[in-house]
């Protein structure tokens, strides 16, 4: 299951992983689009750039997004202004604006064909209930100086009760915009390298050192780029946030197109816009979003988006599925800025809350106006090491999880009823003397154990029904069955046992 992004251009890995020392003025940790983005706005300017990555390039969240372009945020401003007050909800919303026409002039000036399309955006509702807050959405976007609209009706092929609508936001071809910087990037002396894994930073004097499994990289500035940070130290971003998944079908509707990018303001979420695929349109359907890890049966997921495009379009034929993950901040506004009070010349941008196509445009540009050491006029809001007051204090909750005992047993002796129990193709959480075991059983009956224990900070790990991997509920870590990490903040693998039946 692969996005249509992926499949549009033939995606392929084309850069080696790191197998020498390397020194650079910026060590970039992740080549996602915000980690790209910003090495093509400092290799631009005449630094020294190296960016690492332990998978592909843009080959996660970037690779799998719907890659709408826009401040748009769902119904975020009426909450920044409670929460915030005005001048830092105006940043966010300008900062947020200002992104979209930095990325139009990237396009425009380095002429990078990526299907780019001005679209108007629009959040909508069916539910009476929600009108009201629409309506003061509305109030509160143009009491900050832009100028929003409410409308009664839309091109989706059904009614609404009612929308705001944002004009001329974007939305264009992911992977084609990132292999667009790439270029630009190494043409300005760049260096990208690819499966290289980074397990930890440090100061030697002067110098910070990105430390690889066999090399290191020497650097002035440090830019973590990894989606979810995997250094838990001083940061503590762990307790700031969690990460959410959601899904996306790509569906061929023939010849019924609407302009326009849309979602709606209450569970289930669909969100709706069309890209160009093979010489024609293709409608991208996202949603049925849950915190990653949730103990729930997810085999219907992509069911949930079908039966909806189905409702509407019955012969609407499904050419790819597929689901990603964001990290999702408490207070709704991403970490932009120095990672920690206590570690000088090392910046973050995380926790985009699946906005992040305009968040990784503002992240480039505050860090590397940190980096030139002048002030952004929009990074007050975003302020990484901040510490107000978190609202959302049922969240905080989930951060804070612990698990029990870890297993110390390196061969198990489980029951062979607990075995036959599993059926071809099913995995589960086995209780086995007072420990807990992970166990897959595959299509041939081959049997998988694994200590089910994340490797990051120790969470019990969920079975995930629909992608056949071991998932953390606390911070988004995943494994595949046999225990192989695939999604970070964890960047070891999950212990495997030998065992007898």
């Amino acid at each position: 299951m692969s996005s249509i992004w992926i499949n549009s251009l033939n995606y392929e890995n084309s850069f080696e992983r790191l197998t020498k020392n390397v020194s650079a003025d910026v060590c970039i940790i992740g080549a996602g689009i915000f980690g790209i983005t910003t090495a093509y706005y400092l290799s631009k300017i005449g630094y020294k750039v190296v960016v690492v990555d332990r998978g592909k390039v843009a080959g996660k969240t970037t690779a799998n997004t719907t890659a709408k372009i826009t401040g748009q945020h769902g119904l975020i401003y009426r909450y920044l202004i409670d929460s915030q007050g005005k001048d830092l909800a105006k940043q966010y919303l300008f900062a947020n604006e200002k992104a979209i026409k930095n990325i139009k002039e990237i396009v425009d000036d380095e002429r990078i064909n990526c299907d780019f399309e001005i679209q108007d955006s629009y959040v909508y509702t069916n539910d009476s209930k929600e009108v009201e807050n629409i309506i003061l959405e509305n109030e509160a976007v143009n009491s900050l100086g832009y100028n929003s609209q409410l409308v009664d009706s839309t091109e989706l092929p059904f009614k609404i009760l009612k929308a705001i609508k944002f004009s001329n936001q974007a939305q264009f071809n992911p992977l084609k915009y990132v292999n667009g910087l790439i270029k630009c990037i190494t043409n300005n002396g760049g260096k990208i390298y690819t499966d290289t894994i980074v397990y930890d930073i440090n100061e030697e004097k002067d110098e910070l050192i990105t430390h690889t499994k066999y090399n290191k990289i020497n650097s002035k500035y440090i830019v973590i780029a990894s989606h979810y940070p995997f250094i838990n130290k001083l940061g503590y971003y762990f307790l700031k946030m969690y990460q959410s998944t959601s899904y996306v079908i790509a569906v061929d509707i023939g010849d019924n197109i609407f302009n326009g990018m849309y979602i709606n303001t209450n569970s289930p979420i669909f969100s709706y816009r069309f890209a160009n695929f093979e010489d024609k349109k293709v409608l991208l359907v996202g949603g049925a979003d849950h915190k990653t890890g949730e103990d729930m049966d997810l085999t219907g997921s992509y069911q949930i988006l079908e039966d909806e495009v189905k409702r509407y379009y019955p012969k609407a034929k499904v050419l790819y599925r597929w689901n990603t993950e964001d990290c999702i901040t408490l207070d709704k506004i991403p970490y932009i800025g120095e990672f920690s009070n206590f570690m000088k010349n090392v910046f973050v941008g995380t926790g985009f809350n699946k906005w992040g196509m305009t968040s990784s445009n503002v992240a480039a540009n505050i860090i590397t106006d940190k980096i030139r050491e002048i002030p952004n006029e929009y990074e007050d809001v975003f302020k990484s090491t901040r510490l107000h007051a978190i609202k959302n204090s049922d969240e905080f909750g989930n951060m804070i999880k612990e698990t029990t005992n870890s297993l110390v047993l390196n061969k198990l002796k489980i029951p062979k009823e607990d075995i036959m129990k599993l059926r071809n193709g099913e995995g589960s959480i086995l209780e086995y003397d007072n420990d807990r075991v992970g166990a897959y059983k595959d299509e041939s009956g081959k049997v998988y154990i694994v200590k089910p224990i994340c490797t990051h900070l120790g969470c019990l790990l969920t079975w995930n029904n629909l992608e056949k991997t071991w998932d953390c509920p606390c911070h988004g870590s995943r494994f595949d069955y046999t225990g192989k990490n695939i999604y970070n903040p964890a960047i070891k693998d999950l212990e495997n046992y030998t065992f007898e039946i």
